[in-house]
């Protein structure tokens, strides 16, 4: 039951480190687990989207949909390296008022490792 006990604690010891480490030493998550790609050239400019199948079906309604990346870089114990969020919005083609806009979405940024 001790040995038990021991291999608990020390898995949560482990645990406890590396959250540590990975949150609170600069450049310890780059060389473990590699860098996180690049974030979207136009960062919080609203694009038009043409080539997606959802502008399709807006050109069909007589919308525009128009996208945008935003970047929260405030850290969170969720989110240590920020948050990049995708919004939509639709509008009107004739009179360019919105005509609504679509929930925002967390866009997972993956890790890319460095070559060699």
């Amino acid at each position: 039951m001790l040995v038990v006990f021991l291999f608990i604690l020390a898995g949560v010891a482990v645990a406890l480190y590396l959250a540590l480490m990975l949150r609170e030493v600069p450049g310890f998550a780059e060389q473990r687990l590699g860098k996180l790609e690049e974030l979207p050239p136009e960062l919080g400019k609203w694009r038009e989207d043409a080539e997606s199948e959802e502008a399709a079906r807006a050109k069909a309604e007589g919308l525009r949909r128009e996208v945008r990346y935003t970047y929260d870089d405030a850290p969170s114990l969720l989110a240590p390296a920020g948050r990049l969020t995708i919004q939509v919005r639709y509008r009107d083609r004739e009179t360019n008022a919105i005509v609504r806009a679509e929930p925002d979405q967390v866009e997972k940024r993956r890790r890319v490792k460095a070559a060699g």
